[in-house]
């Protein structure tokens, strides 16, 4: 039998997934893969509906149906601070994973270098090897996860094609101040190198953080490649819309990647979508709300449990330190977590580069009386520490 291609031996299965697979096992409450156990908003729902008994169930255009671009645009524009031009900047795809993909394709040739953060979310190394790309390290050191500016630009000086900035932060929760977006624009300028943006969580920042996108900061529309979903803004993880805004000229390249990716993603729900866009600034001010007392919520049961944390900024995560626990292997302590806790979380050594195995992963997208419960079991843990 013919041996695989050898760029797999370079990562794992997402262990993320993995964990999933762990709670579902031993029937714990599963905080390890971000997805909400709580409905989409009523009219997105009803919209969907409304779409599926539309004669929406061939093809759309392969970059997006337009009434799903003009809306994005639209919404997009009015956030970002820029003109976004729903036929020319726009291409939509399955997901932010198939657009990260598709960015990191459009941008990188074999052989070039692609700046990535660490800890990271495990896709970014994943794409930069399916591209041919080889991955810079830069640390965000815990527990405040920044990062240090001569690091960064001695690893520019190697001459990048890319840097990977995920804002707000999955797995940290950080919001990057409009101070260190602004160094990383002027390095990205200075070494003619493109910046790949997931802004999935642009959305989900706490007072006082504000998100910046990285794409207004002058000079850096046409070298940034924004990418970003609707999976987490509107509690549609499975329905898998995601899109690329960049120049002209990055997007005629990136929908020919997409093309040969996908073909397209689904086309009555980016009918359905278009609902959900049109929302006012209201529904985003409430979902900053929403989480933000989920997050108040389950970090009182972390307090109580006597664990240490990193509090999140924006997204919705924390890292949380085991060390008390004598652990020195993070993924069976998140095995043991599940089988005799009954809470699911990540192993931290699977976002970092570097040999950190004392922080573990969760997150907080549930309903309160899911996060009241995974509490009251990780309670038990404050008579171990």
């Amino acid at each position: 039998m013919p041996r695989i291609a050898n760029r797999l031996d370079n990562f794992t299965e997402s262990v993320i997934r993995e964990m999933t697979r762990v709670a579902n096992e031993h029937g714990a409450i599963n905080l390890s893969q971000g997805f909400p156990d709580f409905s989409p908003p009523a009219e997105l729902v009803a919209a969907a509906q409304e779409a599926l008994a539309e004669d929406t169930h061939q093809y759309a255009i392969t970059w997006g149906a337009p009434a799903f671009r003009r809306a994005l645009a639209r919404k997009q524009s009015r956030f970002m601070g820029l003109e976004i031009d729903p036929d020319a900047h726009i291409v939509v795809t399955c997901g932010s994973t198939e657009a990260m993909m598709a960015a990191m394709m459009t941008a990188c040739n074999p052989g070039d270098k692609v700046i990535v953060f660490s800890p990271f979310y495990e896709n970014y190394t994943a794409d930069t090897i399916l591209s041919g790309a080889e991955p810079i390290y830069v640390a965000l050191r815990p527990p405040d996860f920044t990062f240090d500016p001569d690091e960064l630009r001695r690893a520019f000086a190697q001459r990048p094609k890319a840097l990977v900035l995920c804002n707000p932060a999955n797995p940290t929760g950080r919001v990057f101040s409009r101070q260190e977006l602004q160094l990383i624009a002027d390095l990205a300028q200075e070494y003619d190198a493109f910046v790949i943006t997931d802004e999935v969580y642009e959305h989900i920042v706490y007072p006082p953080h504000r998100h910046t996108y990285i794409a207004s900061l002058p000079g850096m529309f046409e070298r940034t490649i924004s990418c970003s979903s609707l999976s987490k803004t509107y509690a549609i993880t499975g329905w898998r819309l995601g899109y690329v805004i960049a120049s002209a000229a990055v997007i005629a390249g990136a929908r020919k990647v997409h093309d040969f990716l996908t073909v397209g993603a689904a086309h009555p729900l980016q009918i359905a979508a278009v609902t959900a866009l049109g929302f006012p600034d209201s529904y985003y001010d409430q979902l900053a709300a929403d989480y933000a007392r989920r997050r108040d919520v389950f970090l009182e049961y972390l307090d109580e449990a006597g664990l240490t944390y990193t509090r999140p900024q924006g997204a919705y995560y924390v890292m949380v330190d085991i060390s008390g626990f004598g652990a020195e292997d993070d993924t069976a302590f998140c095995h043991w977590l599940a089988r005799e806790i009954g809470v699911a979380a990540v192993p931290g050594s699977s976002f970092f580069r570097e040999p950190v195995n004392h922080l573990i992963r969760f997150h907080f997208a549930k309903r309160e009386e899911t996060l009241r419960a995974a509490g009251e079991r990780l309670s038990r843990l404050k008579e171990m520490v």
